[in-house]
């Protein structure tokens, strides 16, 4: 016989009890279902972190303090004069102030609130929509005047232009100066979206925020990136005495990061769904050995007239690999559709489908079915001709 006539005698077969043989695939479909869906939702979610990564640029420093006290306090004032070093471009220090309430009129919701200057917003590559970001003199007088996320601006004022209105922040109220376009979130997983951006004095005074934890630097360019983040460990080891207080990092550092963890995590994820295709293999197992038993006078017949012992094997190899097979493809199709549905449910989560994935996933189905129905075909190809024709 050759491969084509085996596929279809096997189909045959296994069609002739169709639940059986959709329970018995159960744990192949939903290995090679999870597999799929879940390297389809990893490789999305590399994207994304690659995305933001160039959304912001290759050339970002990020500076965070770990120490406490006055020892491990930044001048805002001596932190911006290393703008004239010709490796730093650009410096932002910010403060922050998670779940402030922000109201006008009769809506109120919770935003992150950002107290910076008015580098922030290029070295961000954040765009304004309506009227203007902070300028130096917002800082420098400490005035009470807010730039609002597009996410902030909807939910507040609608459609409505928000420029010239007064907000309360927790208390205190500002006059929106400026809206700020669509960013999505950055690098670090915030959104300026649904944040509030105010002079970075103001924020320390009026919320009491305390010392500057967060400074992002920009360097003229990605070459001088590593120039620009040795000047300012430098800079910092000399003014702290130490190098334990502060960590500097860059884009990429941040990126690589972020994608070894999330790679780590569907690894992992990936190994558990593996289970079900090893479980799935052990039901084709068994099921193959229940249809040895009741098809134990067909062997006998068989041999009986001519048939090898590799024939025999061969026949109901190519039985457990349909069975496998064809759970391989449904699983394929289930894995398919969820990636497809996942980013309909969870927006923030993108889904990356890919052909190779699906490829391997079907062809490993289908060794689970070859190396798991080895052990039956075995014992049916080794069965005497009497002794088969004897069994009631």
């Amino acid at each position: 016989m050759n491969v084509l006539e085996l596929v279809v005698m096997a189909l045959r077969t296994i069609m002739s009890k169709p639940m059986r043989t959709l329970l018995t695939m159960l744990g192949v479909i939903i290995g090679v279902g999870s597999v799929t869906t879940l390297v389809s939702i990893g490789q999305g979610t590399t994207a994304k972190i690659e995305a933001q990564y160039e959304n912001l640029g290759t050339n970002l420093l990020i500076v965070n303090l770990l120490g406490n006290g006055r020892a491990t306090q930044l001048d805002y004032d001596k932190l911006m004069k290393l703008e004239i070093l010709p490796e730093i471009e650009s410096i932002a220090p910010s403060v922050s102030k998670n779940g402030s309430n922000v109201k006008y009129d009769r809506t109120s919701e919770t935003y992150n609130v950002i107290g910076t200057n008015d580098r922030y917003f290029s070295l961000m590559k954040i765009d304004v929509e309506r009227g203007r970001a902070l300028v130096p003199a917002d800082n420098e007088f400490r005035s009470n005047v807010a730039v609002i996320g597009s996410e902030v601006a909807e939910t507040l004022f609608g459609f409505a232009d928000p420029v010239g209105q007064d907000i309360n922040i927790d208390g205190i109220v500002f006059t929106v100066v400026g809206q700020l376009k669509s960013k999505g979130s950055n690098i670090g997983g915030t959104s300026p979206d649904s944040s509030v951006f105010v002079p970075l004095e103001t924020a320390r005074r009026a919320f009491r925020l305390g010392q500057i934890r967060t400074t992002y630097l920009e360097a003229p360019d990605a070459d001088r990136l590593t120039e620009a983040q040795e000047t300012i460990t430098q800079y910092l080891t000399y003014q702290f005495k130490s190098s334990n207080g502060f960590r500097v990092s860059n884009q990429e550092e941040l990126m690589n990061a972020r994608k070894e963890a999330a790679n780590s995590l569907m690894s992992q994820l990936i190994s558990v769904a593996l289970i079900s295709l090893l479980v799935g293999g052990i039901g084709i197992m068994n099921i193959m050995l229940v249809t040895v038993s009741e098809r134990t006078r067909e062997i006998g017949i068989r041999k009986s007239i001519g048939a090898k012992r590799h024939h025999i094997l061969t026949q109901f190899l190519m039985e457990a690999a349909v069975i496998s097979g064809l759970g391989g493809l449904l699983g394929l199709m289930l894995g398919v559709a969820a990636s497809l549905i996942w980013p309909l449910v969870n927006p923030n989560q993108p889904t990356q489908l890919s052909i190779e994935v699906g490829i391997y996933a079907f062809i490993f189905s289908v060794l689970v079915g070859i190396v798991f129905g080895l052990y039956p075909a075995n014992k049916a190809s080794r069965l005497k001709p009497i002794d088969a024709l004897r069994f009631d």
